[in-house]
């Protein structure tokens, strides 16, 4: 067995490795000691820079390397391709009937009653334009057509004649809308209600779109007020 000296002795010396290895930033003497990050140089690809990992280059067709030329490769073999596919809003417009139903609904006559009208729209095109939405709108065309035009356009038939309806009382329908929605996502929330078999917060999910909508209810009321002055 060791002596007891030579134990303790072992012990305190691995014990100040151990501090000597981790060094705070600041102690009560006032003394610090800066630790230096040195970013890596190594170049990451798609095999994380690991020497056994497959080479993606060596592996994939020239003609399908990369997402622009996959895109494509794939529309030269189908053209309907979920790859490329494209919300066909003209096409469900005309299936739905929206123009006729806008009509039947009295929604341009209750927007002119409002005080919007066509020389009101163009009028707000130079401010959009300022604002940057039309340019955003311009370079983002893919994600509006296939993310947001299908959540304008299905609900629609719906939808508008709530929409008649807010227009005949006013802006203050929307308010309305808008802070009825806010308090909805807001109970959620506070009440902790959760999606059956998900366990996610429906706050927190249908706040997604809840809170968006409670926006653009806010911002159609204002506009249909500034629009009577």
């Amino acid at each position: 067995m060791a002596p007891l000296s030579s134990t303790l002795l072992l012990t305190v010396a691995a014990t100040t490795g151990l501090v000597n290895a981790y060094v705070p930033s600041s102690s009560f003497g006032g003394a610090t000691r800066a630790s230096t990050f040195r970013p890596s140089k190594t170049v990451v690809y798609e095999n994380f820079g690991l020497d056994f990992a497959e080479d993606q280059a060596e592996n994939t067709p020239e003609i399908i390397l990369g997402e622009a030329n996959l895109k494509q490769w794939v529309g030269t073999v189908n053209d309907n391709s979920f790859l490329n596919r494209q919300y066909n809003i003209i096409g469900r417009v005309r299936e739905l009937n929206l123009l006729q139903k806008t009509v039947d609904a009295g929604i341009l006559s209750k927007l002119e009653k409002n005080g919007v009208d066509l020389k009101t729209l163009e009028s707000l095109l130079p401010t959009l334009e300022d604002a940057g939405i039309l340019s955003t709108v311009g370079n983002n065309q893919q994600l509006l057509i296939n993310l947001v035009a299908p959540l304008l356009v299905e609900p629609a038939p719906y939808l508008l004649p709530a929409v008649a309806g807010a227009l005949e009382v006013g802006p203050s329908a929307f308010y309305l809308g808008a802070v009825a929605l806010i308090a909805a996502d807001a109970g959620l929330v506070v009440n902790n209600v959760e999606i059956p078999f998900l366990g996610l917060s429906a706050g927190v999910v249908l706040g997604l779109l809840l809170v968006p909508l409670a926006g653009v209810l806010g911002v159609a009321g204002t506009a249909l007020a500034s629009a009577k002055k």
